[in-house]
């Protein structure tokens, strides 16, 4: 970490010490109280937005300004990378609030107008509003040009009709960014982007979803819903650019949530060795052991440097798009955190498999990584895809 420190600017050095000393702390207190939950812990919320970590998740011109640092008018991906990291690491609850107030709220901030911004952005990072971002729906994931979910116009406003699935925050969100076919025989041409406030009619948060690693998520249900034309985001059927330019940002940051539960993994299995005897010594006296800890530390250190490569280049604006970078940083970070984490588990021995140990949360929390916001295979296709086309726009230009 500190090689990756050694790169960013004074003030993300500060942010990332006071989110650690955040986590240590009053923030480190209500994450335990909350423990494994599938509702929206709204204490967590306050202390994030009276701390000023939400004015991170929003340009910073929208921000509370109630921390000791304020935000830069432009999101910025190496700090919202930093503070996932470290929350990862230490407060999975709050990491997963801070996390979806900005993707939830990101295609407002990417691409919303100026009223939309003004209207929703400051009370998202005061913590009034809790955001969800709701593209996935029972029978689409990836494919994103299928879904099926119906808005038609009405004069003034949008009628909304279908349902999503596995949306984070639902039902307990206040504010969600929905995506829907407007012109149904388009594929992806066809998607417009939507401001959805609960109480709206024909609206219904629906029924939560239990997971494998219990986090607040669930089903909403659109019936007849009535959208003002003021709550689209972008212009009509420009909805995939808007999820795209949204999921483009927030993916490396997946890859930095995978670094901090790989780095908890690993600092826990450090313990655990130094404690842990057998055949009359510790276990870390083992060359096995000390084998699998070398592994684990270096998969981490690669993880990191791809996760912190797409962010710094895409905070220096060194490429119009980053998809190779930031697919490459989430596809291995998951991968890897997945690796170090199993093998955090085989190390703890019984106790990696017993409720209580941190790993055994790990171990369940790391598998949803590799499943959102676009599987491992799917990121290895985008890979390949871009490294031919820039083989092919190489050998054009010879």
């Amino acid at each position: 970490m500190e090689f990756i420190l050694s790169l960013v600017e004074k003030h993300q050095k500060e942010l990332r010490a006071r989110t650690e000393e955040l986590c240590l702390g009053r923030l480190g207190e209500l994450d335990r109280k909350a423990g494994e939950t599938e509702t929206v812990d709204r204490e967590i919320l306050r202390c994030l937005s009276q701390e000023g970590l939400l004015d991170w998740t929003v340009p910073g011109a929208f921000g509370t300004n109630n921390g000791t640092l304020t935000a830069p008018d432009l999101m910025s991906l190496v700090s919202f990378c930093l503070v996932r990291e470290t929350l990862a690491q230490h407060c999975p609850s709050a990491e997963l609030i801070f996390t979806m107030q900005g993707l939830g709220a990101g295609p407002i901030s990417f691409r919303g107008t100026d009223e939309q911004k003004h209207r929703f952005l400051p009370r998202v990072a005061s913590g009034e509003l809790v955001a969800a971002f709701a593209l996935t729906e029972p029978h689409t994931g990836s494919d994103v040009a299928a879904l099926s979910l119906k808005a038609h116009r009405e004069s003034d406003h949008y009628v909304l009709n279908g349902r999503k699935t596995l949306i984070s925050m639902a039902p307990d969100a206040d504010l969600y960014t929905v995506f829907a076919k407007t012109d149904p025989d388009a594929g992806n041409k066809g998607i417009s982007a939507f401001i959805v406030e609960k109480g709206m009619a024909g609206f219904d948060p629906g029924q939560r979803i239990s997971l494998l690693a219990p986090h607040p998520i669930g089903e909403p249900v659109f019936t007849n819903c009535c959208v003002p034309i003021a709550n689209r985001i972008g212009d009509e059927n420009d909805g995939f650019k808007v999820a795209m330019s949204t999921l483009d940002f927030f993916r490396t940051t997946v890859g930095a949530c995978a670094v901090g539960f790989a780095q908890r993994a690993l600092d826990e299995s450090l313990n655990y060795v130094k404690q842990r005897e057998a055949f009359g010594k510790k276990i870390s006296e083992f060359q096995a052991v000390q084998l699998m800890l070398a592994k684990m530390a270096t998969e981490l250190a690669a993880s990191r440097l791809l996760v912190y490569r797409a962010a710094i280049m895409r905070d220096a604006n060194t490429k119009p798009r980053l998809t190779l970078e930031s697919s490459q940083a989430k596809f291995y970070s998951t991968e890897a955190a997945q690796r170090v984490i199993d093998q955090a588990v085989q190390i703890h021995g019984g106790a990696g498999v017993t409720r209580g140990f941190e790993v055994e949360r790990l171990y369940r929390e790391i598998r949803a990584l590799r499943i959102y916001e676009g599987t491992s295979e799917i990121q290895q296709i985008v890979i390949a895809a871009q490294l031919l086309r820039s083989q092919s726009q190489s050998s054009s230009k010879g």
